[in-house]
């Protein structure tokens, strides 16, 4: 299983791998210092975007486990499945 966080800025998402522990300490740096411009990096490849965080600015984060996306099915055996003569 994987971790995923998901940032929401003035209700906008963004979807980042593990850690954010530093992308955190640079969010909060920027807000103290009365705003300032913060990288925020993509979940896969890329640049990522620049997002400028001032205080008062709505920031949320959340943090999901993302698991295999086809679980595997537990079927009953053919000999346990009801006949009912449809």
């Amino acid at each position: 299983m994987a971790i995923v966080n998901r940032l929401t800025v003035d209700g906008r998402d963004y979807f980042l791998p593990d850690p954010v522990t530093e992308l955190k300490g640079k969010i909060l740096e920027a807000i103290k210092a009365g705003g300032g411009y913060v990288n925020v990096p993509p979940l896969r490849g890329g640049p990522g975007v620049d997002i400028l965080f001032s205080p008062g600015m709505p920031v949320t984060w959340s943090q999901f486990e993302v698991g295999d996306s086809n679980p595997p099915v537990d079927e009953p055996p053919l000999d346990d499945v009801a006949d009912y003569e449809l």
